[in-house]
Order: structure tokens, then C-alpha cells, then sequence
């Protein structure tokens, strides 16, 4: 069988399985193989499925020889730990609920096998889904392809390294503060945090709770791949309504991408953010965008007047983040939260302190900060009319070493050499997530230490074909995803 189906897009596996070069078990029982030569040692894949995918498989082959072509048809793909998927645990990776399975399948996993996806599992997460790092006392801990000595990223940390290591075509994760960006800048593969509320979630629930439509603030769910043009393919296929609660409403029709060509962008490009300084690896991916584009005769520029004030933007994300994070504390621990943010000094504004702030927030003090969001709404449509996207680091620096020293928010980064505070890589996630904007990540080489290095394309919200385009052209210009040399 040929040797490269493992990194094969969507659109080269469904040409091959309709021409009949290679069966949807084939292609299974390769990509098994593949994830027991190697999880071993990269352990994203939490929770196999095998029995069923090959199961699967033979359905699909069935459906393929009667003539049947719906987009994903045995197509095999992985699935982020934290959507239930009916027969599986859905754990989050909390202790107490290792032993949880999931009755139903979450709604974006329904839909990603009604066309045709075969699932192999479902890959790691970090506790709660709360760290930038993939870790927990259930599963263990997943590693970077590239390095397994470092981090794959978090919170969709194992369907990154999975889709590096060539562990299935796709997969599905979530989004509250970089948890499908960081992996996959750490990784080197595609993603999308789509606009906030546009694809529906229902089912990517935190244990016990029912899977009903829950949309949590900030949070969304979206697609990871290895080719942009697979982002567009699965957004296409998760995008209709819930039709739990949608009211009727069946379809949602997304403006075209603004533009064809590269040439026909106006670009404004960030390198830098007042709170923490962009590694030299990071910076070096940024400007080979700008170059790319500057070849083309895109229009760029690298400031503008209209750019809300990003100091005030890492602020109000982080009290509006904590806000969600600190509703889900045990009664005990809020309760030390909020008399600790109780004694802050009232002029400090510190990341730090707007942290405590949030996690015990009032719903007032909640609503002054929910105006400061729609104060930046409108100043990012305002400068969506002078700009196509908005080119930015999706973090501060590559992938980083392991670190599970507690607590998490004592925990130091490094970028080029200069110590940091480790909630302070945020500010490039809060950059698209407080405002609810589309962001898509795109590889876009290597560091000089070797290493994957992504960028951050921004649009304007609900115009999620652009940014998908724009990384799907600068594709073709700077190559995309490469294999890791595992």
C-alpha cells in the first residue's frame, strides 16, 4: 500500500477511495498500525476505538461500492477527549470521572460520522481543559512529535500531536483561550477557532452534565487538519444550527472569502504586544508572511490608529475567561478566590491581579466588563473596513519543555532567554477570543532550533472564509504542514 496515506488530505484519500486505490479498511488498519508504532511514546490517543473504526470501515466500503460520496466517506479521523462520543469516557481529564461514558454521540462528532468519518479514538486533554500543556492523572501525559521532551500545547494538545504524527486526516477540538491555536502553532498543522457562537457545541460537556446546548462564554469549537482546505471542508460540515435550539433556523450562510489572491489583501501585521515580548522563532514566521505577501503586492502595513488598545484587551479577556473558569470551582476554593481577590489593591491591573479579579467577579462588575467587549467589537468592524486580516503570533514562542509544577500560575516561560509569567502567553489568544473573532493558525516554516512555527490570521467576524483562504494561499507560497522526522 502506498507509503504516504498517512499525510494524504481529505480530498487525495476520498479520490483514491472512489477510484478504488485504496479501501476505507486499508486505510484504517494503516493508520492502527501507525498509532501503535508510535503512541507509545507520544500518548495522544487517550482512548482507542479500534473495534468499532475497522467496523466502520467495513460500512464504508459498502457504501463506496454502491456508489455512495458523502465528503468524509471512510475517511479515518480522531476525536478531542472532551466530546462525548457514545460508548466512550468523556473524563476531561478529572479523576473523579474516569469512569464516565458517554450515552450519545456530541452533536459535531454526530455529524462528522453522518459523513462518513471513521473514528479512531479519542485523543488527550488536560485536566479540565485547563492548561497550555496536556497532562492528566488519568492518562498521563502527551508529547510533542517534534520534541517529545516539550509540549504539544493545550487544551487540544493530543489531536495536534496526533494529526503531526499522522494519527487520521482530522480532528475536532475547542477554543477559550488558544486551546486549538496553541497546538497546532506548536505542531505545526492547521486550525480554526471559528467567530464565537457560530458552530453549535452540544455535547462537548464537562462530566456529568446532559449534553444539552450549553454555549459558555468565549468558548467555541472548531476544526484542526493538515491543509487549510480540509479546515473549510469540516467548518462546512459543522456549521449548521443545532436544531435542539435553533428555533427552525436550518442553515447559516457564511460570506465568500474576500478576496481570490494574495495580491488583493489589505494586511495590517503585529509582531509585538506590550505585555511579553515575541520570540526571535516566532517573529522569523511572521515575517516570512509579510514577505509573501509584500511579493504578491498586497497591501500591508504595520500599524494603525484603529487597532483597539491591546493592554485593555488582555485585561478585559482575562476577566472575562476567569469569569468562566471560576464558575466551575468547587464552593471551597471560589470561596478562597474571592477573598483573595477581595484584598487586591484597586489600582492594580496587573494580569495577575484581573486574573483573581475574574474568577470572582460580580454580575455587575461582569456587565462594566461585558461594555468594554462591545466597545472593542465595534472598533475591530471598524477596522475590518480598512483591513482584510490581521496577521499576529498565535504565542509567544514554539513549543516549550514540559512543566507540571503547581501551582500553574507560578509557572515561568522563556522566550529567548528572558523569564515570564505564564499566564501572560494569553494575550495573543485573547487577541481573537474576547471580541469573538475568527482566527485561523497556519505552519508556516520552521525555528533555527527546529521547531514548528505557526502564524495567527485574523478576520472580521462571520467572515470565517477569509482567514481559511488566506492560509490556504499562503500555502501554496511557503509550503504548509511537513512531516515531523519521527
Amino acid at each position: 500500500m502506498q507509503a504516504d496515506w498517512a499525510y494524504a488530505t481529505v480530498g487525495e484519500l476520498s479520490a483514491a477511495l472512489r477510484e478504488g486505490r485504496v479501501s476505507a479498511a486499508e486505510l484504517t488498519e494503516s493508520a492502527i498500525a501507525r498509532i501503535e508504532k508510535y503512541d507509545p511514546e507520544l500518548n495522544a490517543v487517550c482512548a482507542p476505538d479500534f473495534d468499532r473504526a475497522r467496523a466502520a470501515a467495513r460500512e464504508a466500503d459498502a457504501a463506496l461500492a454502491r456508489g455512495e460520496d458523502r465528503p468524509l466517506l471512510g475517511i479515518p479521523i480522531t476525536v478531542k477527549e472532551s466530546f462525548n462520543v457514545a460508548g466512550l469516557p468523556t473524563t476531561w481529564g478529572i479523576p473523579p470521572f474516569k469512569d464516565f461514558v458517554a450515552d450519545e454521540d456530541a452533536l459535531p462528532v454526530a455529524r462528522l460520522k453522518a459523513a462518513g468519518a471513521i473514528v479512531l479514538g479519542k485523543t488527550n486533554v488536560p485536566l479540565g481543559l485547563g492548561d497550555l500543556q496536556t497532562y492528566n492523572a488519568i492518562y498521563g501525559t502527551t508529547n510533542n512529535p517534534w520534541d517529545v521532551t516539550r509540549t504539544p500545547g493545550g487544551s487540544s494538545g493530543g489531536s495536534a500531536a496526533a494529526l503531526a504524527a499522522g494519527f487520521g486526516a482530522l480532528s475536532i477540538g475547542s477554543d477559550i483561550a488558544g486551546s486549538l491555536r496553541a497546538p497546532a502553532h506548536f505542531t505545526g498543522v492547521y486550525a480554526h477557532k471559528p467567530s464565537q457562537g457560530l458552530l453549535p457545541s452540544r455535547g462537548h460537556t464537562a462530566p456529568p452534565n446532559p449534553p444539552l446546548p450549553s454555549e459558555k462564554d468565549l468558548t467555541v469549537i472548531g476544526p484542526m487538519a493538515r491543509t487549510a482546505s480540509d479546515l473549510a471542508l469540516v467548518l462546512d460540515l459543522l456549521l449548521p444550527p443545532d436544531p435542539v435550539a435553533s428555533g427552525g433556523v436550518t442553515s447559516v450562510r457564511l460570506p465568500p472569502a474576500r478576496h481570490a489572491e494574495l495580491s488583493d489583501h489589505r494586511v495590517l501585521v503585529l509582531e509585538d504586544h506590550p505585555l511579553i515580548p515575541t520570540s526571535a522563532g516566532v517573529r522569523a514566521g511572521i515575517r516570512r508572511v509579510t514577505e509573501a505577501f509584500t511579493r504578491a503586492g498586497a497591501s500591508v502595513a504595520f500599524e494603525s490608529p484603529l487597532l483597539p488598545d491591546p493592554v485593555e484587551a488582555a485585561r478585559t479577556f482575562v476577566l472575562l475567561f476567569d469569569s468562566v473558569v471560576g464558575a466551575s470551582h468547587p464552593a471551597p476554593v471560589y470561596e478562597q478566590l474571592r477573598e483573595r481577590a477581595a484584598d487586591l489593591a484597586p489600582d492594580d491591573h496587573s494580569l495577575a491581579a484581573e486574573h483573581l479579579r475574574g474568577t470572582a467577579i460580580s454580575h455587575r462588575d461582569w456587565i462594566a466588563v461585558d461594555a468594554v467587549r462591545q466597545r472593542h467589537r465595534q472598533a475591530w468592524r471598524r477596522l475590518f473596513e480598512e483591513f482584510d486580516v490581521v496577521v499576529c503570533p498565535p504565542m509567544p514562542t514554539p513549543a516549550f519543555p514540559h512543566d507540571h509544577s503547581e501551582p500553574q500560575w507560578g509557572r515561568r516561560i522563556s522566550v529567548d532567554g528572558v523569564d515570564h509569567a505564564y499566564p501572560g502567553q494569553l494575550v495573543w489568544a485573547g487577541i481573537a477570543s474576547m471580541p469573538g473573532l475568527p482566527a485561523t493558525i497556519a505552519p508556516v516554516g520552521l525555528t533555527e532550533d527546529g521547531l514548528p512555527t505557526g502564524v495567527q490570521l485574523l478576520g472580521p467576524a462571520f467572515e470565517d472564509r477569509t482567514p481559511i483562504h488566506v492560509a490556504e494561499l499562503l500555502e501554496a507560497e511557503l509550503g504548509g504542514f511537513r512531516a515531523p522526522p519521527l
